[in-house]
């Protein structure tokens, strides 16, 4: 054997061991389930890892080598699995896309990453195929039916393929710790999206330290309904995966579905939205379904509304904890835990995880103390290896030797970290600060209000307005007075809302997030008249 090969199959790090690893020692475990309905699908981790070498066999046959980027472009699926850790198995570069994307976003994509084969649900072969017409790069397409429907050419059939491939243990690929196993794209709402590229090592530390941080046991059973191609779900799949666990993989969110899986897969960490535990709250399901498996539910992306926090914890008796970080720090960098949820009022991200360092910063590198407001920055083996053909914005995001968030915050007297706002939504307004997501935390707290996202606005006196949209419950008869009165009672006066505007909905990615740039765009000139 050549001894550069030999030296790394016994040092190495790298993700896709995972499931060498417990193939051998509990191959009849369930590694994971799909739920379809009545049409459930289960690998154990014996059949899982016998799928990630066809996988890799498949790929080769198809020309694809170690570090050929490979995209992926689906719901989350048993599927879309067995290509994510396929590509860590074979030396591959996964490529995971949001489908809810624009095919000109996602023709951006492929071709800035020079994608040269595209793995997609068969749903979205519209979409794939469009947005392909412009990527010459790609030398294959390939999609996968969850309802065996026909593959329709120009894509191949990706089961039929992966049929008689090897389920023979990989072993003749060298990958280093720092290789690269995935490029995930940020949303791009100020400029193109940007390439993040994650290694192996990244992703491999942070599925340890999880559980260490949030106290999982062995076998842990993991609810996986938040999508795939975010680096948070990925996290605490890996995870679950390290602790011989079970992911229970849903397409979508469906409240009802959910809980009777809870109940039926006996479910111990959920990880969701605030949205969705209201939604799970607000389900009949709920009154009459045994959640008593449920030991941690997670949030994360926006605070949760005190009422519905405590509703929530009544409801699974569970310890809730809010998780962070971002795509180029992998998760999660910081945890504000169950025993200060309803002790602490603000947007808590809380303590470090042991493998992170956390520090606020000034613009000039210096590091403030307790209270003072600046730049959340991270350092630790979570933190991406670069941009993609982008060296300046690296360099950029790694100023002073840590890693810039874009995030302000600071630590309170506890040392716990506090989120101020991302830096380009603070509002400067007559002379002051003001933290957008203070405004919302307030105007949230009305029990008429569904939703909340406050923005700045170009105004000729105060330079920028604040403005909340709002989202007002059924039937309610909340009015701009109202809410402007409200908000007097809780905020200075330079931080009560200038206007209210009443909306259907607000704009969001698939991953839950606000999109204030759509609001700022939409609205810009709303003040120009005053």
């Amino acid at each position: 054997m050549n001894k550069d090969l030999m030296q790394n199959l016994i040092q190495r790090v790298s993700l896709a061991d995972i499931f060498r690893r417990k193939a051998a020692t509990s191959p009849d475990k369930i590694a994971m389930v799909e739920m379809r309905g009545e049409n459930n699908i289960e690998l154990n981790y014996k059949e899982f890892n016998s799928k990630l070498n066809n996988f890799v066999y498949m790929a080769r046959e198809l020309g694809l080598k170690k570090g050929d980027r490979i995209a992926l472009l689906g719901p989350n699926s048993i599927e879309y699995m067995i290509c994510l850790y396929g590509c860590a198995k074979g030396g591959f570069v996964a490529l995971p896309i949001n489908p809810g994307l624009a095919h000109d976003d996602i023709s951006y994509i492929l071709k800035h990453a020079e994608a040269k084969a595209l793995i997609c649900d068969e749903a979205l072969c519209p979409l794939a195929l469009n947005a392909c017409e412009v990527v010459p790069e790609l030398r294959e397409l390939l999609s996968f039916s969850i309802s065996n429907d026909q593959i329709k050419a120009p894509f191949e059939d990706f089961n039929k393929l992966m049929q008689g491939k090897s389920d023979q243990e990989v072993e003749d690929v060298i990958i280093q710790d720092r290789d690269i196993f995935e490029i995930l794209y940020t949303s791009g709402t100020t400029a193109d999206p940007k390439g993040v590229m994650i290694s192996h090592l990244s992703v491999f530390i942070l599925s340890l330290t999880n559980p260490l941080e949030l106290d999982w046991q062995r076998n842990t059973v993991i609810l996986a309904t938040l999508p795939i191609f975010h680096c948070a779900q990925q996290t605490f799949n890996t995870s679950a995966f390290q602790l011989g666990g079970k992911v229970v993989l849903f397409r979508s969110f469906d409240p009802e579905s959910v809980i009777r899986a809870i109940e039926h897969e006996k479910i111990q960490v959920l990880f969701c939205l605030p949205a969705m535990y209201r939604a799970m709250l607000d389900c009949t399901a709920g009154k009459d379904s045994n959640l008593a498996s449920v030991r941690t539910c997670l949030y994360a992306m926006t605070p949760m509304d005190r009422r519905t926090l405590e509703e929530s914890i009544k409801m699974f008796n569970a310890d809730f904890m809010l998780v962070t970080g971002q795509t180029e720090c992998f998760p999660s960098t910081n945890t504000f835990r169950s025993e200060w949820q309803l002790k602490k009022e603000g947007n808590y991200w809380g303590e470090s995880a042991m493998t992170v360092d956390t520090a606020i910063m000034d613009p000039d590198g210096n590091f403030l103390p307790a209270g003072g407001v600046g730049e959340i920055v991270w350092r630790g083996p979570g933190v991406m290896e670069r941009y993609l053909k982008s060296p300046e914005t690296t360099d950029l995001s790694r100023k002073y030797g840590w890693h810039h968030s874009g995030d302000l915050g600071f630590f309170d007297q506890d040392g716990l970290l506090v989120f101020a706002d991302r830096i380009k939504d603070m509002i400067k307004t007559g002379g002051e600060n003001v933290p957008s997501i203070k405004i919302e935390r307030v105007v949230l707290n009305h029990p008429a209000v569904v939703a909340a996202a406050v923005i700045g606005l170009p105004h000729d006196r105060w330079i920028e307005a604040i403005t909340v949209f709002v989202i007002k419950a059924q039937d309610s008869d909340l009015t701009e007075y109202d809410l402007r009165s409200f908000c007097k009672e809780h905020l200075s006066s330079f931080e009560v809302p200038k206007r209210v505007v009443f909306v259907d909905e607000l704009p969001k990615t698939t991953t839950g997030k606000l999109e204030k740039y759509k609001l700022r765009n939409k609205f810009n000139d709303l003040f120009k008249s005053e």
